[in-house]
């Protein structure tokens, strides 16, 4: 069964794509952070995740980071983000 949860449009477009499928936490909060602190403020990350736990991580690290999780796509075995990057972080 496929189960989609979006926060806002998705219509986002994203200044870099991160792809952590196959990766274990810690490992995509891990690259997600580098990936953001290499992005000016107001830009949009967008990351792919296979990792069930990366549902709860991510927008826990946006929020600590002073980030903001954009749309959130669960489609069961993969997760999509679009994270924009704080003006603080």
């Amino acid at each position: 069964m496929t189960h989609t949860t979006q926060r806002t449009t998705p219509d986002v477009a994203a200044a870099a794509t991160l792809d952590c499928s196959g990766l274990l936490c810690p490992l995509p909060v891990y690259k997600a952070a580098i990936a953001l602190g290499q992005l000016a403020p107001g830009d949009v990350l967008e990351l792919i995740t296979t990792d069930p736990g990366a549902l709860a991580d991510i927008p826990a690290m946006a929020r600590q980071r002073g980030d903001t999780v954009v749309a959130i796509d669960d489609r069961g075995s993969t997760q999509r983000f679009l994270i924009e990057k704080g003006i603080s972080s």
